[in-house]
């Protein structure tokens, strides 16, 4: 054998050595991928279960909604602006942990329902004379609502949490 096709056959079972080594290693973060905790059945649900958390954040900070839950009997506009936002931040605070489950595009959506709602509480509030009631402040609400249905964000964020959760399945 001559020193060329030593060389040759040294040069050839690297080449061979060097195709089996990167196919193993591609199996083996194909493997590796195939394992990941988004591909976990039980990381799927609680992604799932936060989507639905979301949801319901969602519909409990719509004005709509918060206008049925909050008890306004006897309050003053102020109590009432303040009752409201009370209740919007308790439940963002009750499902911030829900953040790390779904994407940050939808977490946003979310928090900017959360403080478009805060902001539309606090100008209506200040558009009522000092006096008002808090059925003042409900009624100039549902009347904004009425007049406004395209400037609510609540819809746009339940089509995005729909979405995205519906690419999870």
């Amino acid at each position: 054998m001559s020193t060329f096709e030593t060389v040759l056959g040294i040069v050839l079972l690297i080449l061979l050595l060097g195709f089996v080594w990167v196919v193993t290693e591609l199996n083996a973060v194909k493997k590796e991928l195939a394992q990941k905790p988004e591909n976990d059945p039980e990381t799927l649900k609680l992604r799932l279960q936060a989507y639905e958390r979301i949801t319901l954040l969602t519909e409990r900070i719509s004005l709509q909604n918060l206008l049925s839950r909050v008890n306004n009997a006897g309050l003053s506009c102020r109590q009432m602006q303040i009752s409201l936002i009370d209740s919007i931040k308790q439940e963002y605070d009750y499902n911030m942990s829900q953040q790390i489950y779904v994407s940050p595009e939808v977490w946003r959506a979310v928090n900017n329902l959360k403080e478009q709602n805060i902001y539309v509480v606090n100008q209506l509030a200040s558009t009522l004379p000092a006096h008002a009631t808090a059925m003042d402040l409900n009624k100039h609400i549902i009347d904004y609502l009425i007049n406004n249905s395209t400037a609510s964000l609540h819809n746009v964020v339940l089509e995005a949490i729909n979405y995205e959760a519906k690419k999870l399945m």
